[in-house]
C-alpha cells in the first residue's frame, strides 16, 4: 500500500457522520461565544447551547450503533464538550448576574485537565481509563446548570423559581464536579499502584 492509499484510509476512516457532527458542534460553540459576547439573545444562547448537548449524544448514538468509533472521535468528541460547557462558565464570568463565580469555574476546568491528562498518561501505560457513570452525571449537570444560568439571563425570566434553580443547580454540579474529580483520581491511584510479586 502507498503512502497516498494510506492516508486515504485514514480520511475516509475519520470523515464518518459522528465525527462530521463533532465538527459542526465546535463551529456551534464559537457562534454561542460569540452571541455571548455580544451579550444578546440570551434565550436563543440557551436554546444553541442545548441543541448542541443533543448532537453530542446524537453523535455518540451513530457512532456506537454503526461502528464509526474512530481515534479521531475519541479525542475531539471529548474536548468539544469540555470546550463548549467551560466555555459558557467562562463566557459568563463578565455578568454578575448570572450567578457563575470565579472559584466555580476554576474547579469546572481544573478538574477537566486533571482528568484528561492523568487519562493521557495512564492509557499511554495501557491501563483502562474510560468514562465512568460519575462522569457522565457530572456532564448532565453542568449542561443544566450553563442552561439555566443563559436563561435566567434574559429580563423576562429572573423570576425566583428560576434564579433559585440557577443557584443550586450551580451548587449541585460543582460538588458533584469535585466528586467526581476524586473518583477518576482514585482510580488513578489504584492503576498505578504496583501489582504484588506472583508467591
Amino acid at each position: 500500500m502507498t503512502e497516498s492509499q494510506a492516508n486515504s484510509d485514514v480520511n475516509e476512516n475519520n470523515l464518518n457522520l459522528p465525527n462530521i457532527i463533532t465538527f459542526a458542534r465546535l463551529g456551534l460553540s464559537f457562534v454561542l461565544f460569540g452571541m455571548m459576547s455580544a451579550g444578546m439573545g440570551w434565550l436563543w444562547s440557551a436554546g444553541l447551547f442545548v441543541f448542541a448537548v443533543l448532537t453530542d449524544i446524537l453523535d455518540g448514538w451513530i457512532a456506537r450503533k454503526y461502528q464509526l468509533i474512530t481515534q479521531l472521535g475519541r479525542i475531539m468528541d471529548p474536548f468539544v464538550d469540555k470546550l463548549i460547557t467551560g466555555g459558557v462558565f467562562l463566557f459568563l464570568l463578565p455578568y454578575p448576574e448570572s450567578g457563575v463565580n470565579p472559584w466555580m469555574v476554576v474547579i469546572v476546568i481544573g478538574r477537566e485537565m486533571l482528568v484528561t491528562s492523568l487519562r493521557g498518561f495512564l492509557e499511554r501505560q495501557g491501563a483502562d481509563f474510560s468514562a465512568s457513570a460519575s462522569g457522565k452525571l457530572k456532564m448532565f449537570l453542568q449542561c443544566v446548570a450553563a442552561t439555566l444560568a443563559l436563561i435566567a439571563m434574559d429580563h423576562r425570566c429572573q423570576h425566583t423559581a428560576i434564579l433559585w434553580s440557577r443557584d443550586i443547580s450551580l451548587w449541585v454540579m460543582v460538588a458533584v464536579t469535585v466528586w467526581s474529580g476524586w473518583i477518576y483520581v482514585a482510580r488513578g491511584i489504584e492503576l498505578l499502584k504496583p501489582s504484588p510479586p506472583i508467591s
